[in-house]
């Protein structure tokens, strides 16, 4: 007959199990997010923020000391370069804003103008129906390349035709290309804002 041992050893041969099984859960076992902690306290569970953290966000890298910062020019905005001299000119390049240019202006700072923008080349005539200050207009192919500058006076309904083929024209108060010893065959660099 087999002898059992005794209430008193029997309680922690049962346990003894049971305890180096709960020493052994905590090493090396990561606790889910979602659990409780084991000392009963209801602390609040980690949640992710409602805004991402700066901290965490990557931000864009700074340009390379070789490579300068450029900036763009405002919508609707287009800079037309022609060495150290820019014009910041208003970009028509709808229907509607080609068609109105200029028109009725009572003044056009120096450095101003308005560039005509178009879909293909093609020779291109203008006129100053209802513009009433004299300008200058640089009509330039699809490389910005100008064809041919033209003097416009006020008021003046008088098509005045391109030389050449055409994408766009550079309209700007009359004298700044001369002023500027700017001619027929300069190319200028055009930035065009974003709209």
């Amino acid at each position: 007959m087999l002898k059992l041992p005794g209430r008193s050893t029997l309680v922690p041969l049962l346990l003894l199990p049971l305890l180096t099984l709960s020493a052994c859960a905590g090493e090396g076992v990561e606790r889910p997010a979602d659990a409780r902690p084991a000392s009963g306290v209801d602390e609040p569970l980690e949640t992710p923020p409602s805004a991402p953290d700066t901290a965490a966000v990557s931000q864009p890298s700074e340009p390379a000391a070789s490579e300068p910062l450029q900036p763009l020019p405002p919508g609707g905005i287009a800079w037309v370069i022609f060495g150290s001299d820019t014009v910041h000119a208003e970009v028509a390049d709808t229907p509607a804003l080609r068609e109105r240019g200029l028109m009725e202006r009572t003044e056009l700072p120096e450095g101003r103008g308005m560039l005509f923008v178009f879909t293909e080349s093609r020779i291109r005539s203008f006129w100053m129906r209802n513009t009433w200050i004299p300008l200058d207009i640089a009509y330039m192919d699809a490389d910005f390349q100008i064809v041919d500058i033209q003097a416009m006076e006020p008021l003046s309904e008088r098509l005045q035709d391109s030389a050449g083929p055409a994408m766009f024209a550079l309209e700007v108060p009359q004298g700044w290309f001369a002023g500027k010893g700017i001619e027929v065959g300069a190319r200028a660099r055009v930035e065009f804002g974003r709209r």
